[in-house]
């Protein structure tokens, strides 16, 4: 049992899959072919450039958690790095940013169940995906990461045998398939590399770079693993490879295998317009069931994520202290049941008022991604120093070329930030995003700055030191 009251329930192998698994969102099955028709075969080029920020803030968070592994992760990081108000406002905002993931993902799925199954309405669908996956979340944290080790095992081996059959396909050597129409010369043969020139690459990455959100959240889940540090480690070398393979070479694949303009591509979604073009039967129903995976894997880490967040908030005094009590399993129930909730109500949003108040909440929180990775960046600054000055030995993983990389990748995304204003077709629109988005985060900083006068600005330690004392733990 650690001495936060959650317990070391999750084991290497689990660690390794939620690592690979957190960089496979539904949203690289789902929201590619968008991409891939705005930009064409240069989409490679916007995935390449979103995934490096990861790899970099990967790499920052990596340092810190390495050093210091809490389940609070980069918010713990923010309140010891840049104060009270930052570790509040940031966690705030990343367990608001997953509850309302919770209803989308849930969503997602309950459509696809109601294909298979139409007996079951879509509402009663994402009720019964809710239940299980809040009960498995309930049962022990190493039920959640048995949960996720398979999930995220069925989508690796999934992207994994799609690259190789695509590869094999576009080389002309897959028996029995159809590859009149696959080859390398797609990437250039229909109007060039980037049909709509430079600027589209930019526009793709408004629409790729939030499928990569759940990166982090293997620095978390290493503050319940038998070796925090070396999960950690593991995690944060491993990632230059796993988007590299996963991201870059699945969509390499299929703009290959299809002319990036081929209208199936936005008809049928990217990976099963892939699969279908080689003439493999029953293409769309083993994709659907492949994406019914990742929704359910970002359901489960989404649960697991928010409620670990609203404990350490509750740990550092700054969520209700019921979030720390555990049961004498190490699961902290109130902060489970609670993000729930919260989640039931989004759904319950998205069925009555989908194009009023569940679209605010989509867009009030979609920029929390960028907002995550900023302040990691500005956290990172200034812990190098703190862990230089108190334990330099803690520095096992390092930020490469600090500080210069690190202020780079800050300015990186505050262009990204900033290219998304000029973004404002539709009800989703990037400036749409970005305004409320910061309108939400304004509203939670401001509570946070009252709470800290009103507190006295107590440091973190001392309020969690508090807490410990007065909560009973399992």
């Amino acid at each position: 049992m650690t001495g936060n009251g959650l317990h070391a329930g999750l084991k290497n192998r689990h660690l390794s899959m939620i690592a690979i698994g957190g960089v496979i969102g539904a949203g690289l099955f789902v929201g590619s072919s968008s991409g891939i028709a705005t930009a064409g075969p240069g989409i490679l080029l916007s995935y390449a450039l979103v995934g490096t920020l990861v790899v970099l803030v990967m790499r920052m968070l990596g340092e810190m958690s390495a050093a210091n592994p809490t389940s609070g992760s980069f918010s713990a990081h923010a309140d010891r790095a840049l104060g009270r108000w930052a570790g509040f406002s940031i966690g705030w905002l990343y367990w608001f940013f997953w509850v309302v993931v919770l209803a989308v993902e849930a969503t997602a799925g309950a459509k696809i169940l109601e294909g298979w199954i139409p007996a079951v309405p879509q509402w009663g669908w994402a009720l019964i995906v809710m239940v299980v996956l809040t009960a498995t979340n309930l049962v022990s944290v190493g039920s959640y990461g048995e949960f996720e080790f398979w999930f995220a095992g069925i989508k690796v081996v999934a992207i994994g045998a799609f690259i190789v059959v695509g590869l094999l396909a576009v080389l002309g050597v897959l028996p029995g398939a159809h590859t009149d129409k696959a080859g390398f010369g797609n990437l250039t043969d229909h109007g060039g590399f980037l049909p709509h020139g430079p600027g589209a690459i930019l526009t793709g990455v408004l629409l790729v770079v939030f499928s990569f959100m759940g990166s982090e959240i293997a620095t978390l889940a290493a503050g319940e693993s038998e070796n925090p540090q070396r999960a950690v480690t593991k995690s944060t070398n491993s990632i230059i490879w796993r988007i590299g393979v996963f991201y870059l070479g699945s969509i390499l694949i299929v703009v290959s295998l299809l002319p990036w303009n081929d209208p199936s591509i936005k008809e049928k979604g990217s990976y099963v317009a892939a699969l279908d073009s080689l003439g493999i039967a029953h293409a769309g129903e083993i994709m659907n069931f492949i994406v019914l995976t990742s929704v359910l894997s970002c359901l489960n880490s989404g649960l697991y994520t928010a409620s670990r967040m609203a404990f350490s908030l509750g740990q550092r005094g700054d969520a209700p202290k019921a979030f720390v009590r555990t049961t004498s399993r190490g699961v902290p129930m109130a902060a489970i049941v609670a993000s729930v909730v919260f989640g039931f109500v989004a759904v319950f949003f998205n069925y009555r008022f989908p194009d009023s108040v569940f679209l605010f909440l989509v867009n009030s929180s979609g920029a929390v991604a960028l907002f995550v990775w900023l302040v990691i960046c500005f956290s990172q600054l200034r812990m190098r120093k703190i862990i230089q000055a108190e334990a330099p030995e803690k520095l096992v993983v390092k930020m490469w070329l600090y500080p210069y990389l690190t202020w780079a990748t800050a300015g990186l995304i505050v262009f990204v930030l900033g290219y998304m204003l000029t973004d404002t077709e539709g009800e989703s629109s990037g400036r749409t995003t970005v305004l409320l988005s910061l309108l939400v985060a304004a509203v939670v900083v401001a509570v946070a700055v009252v709470k800290q006068k009103m507190t006295g600005g107590r440091t973190a330690e001392a309020t969690a030191a508090e807490s410990a004392d007065k909560v009973s733990v399992g």
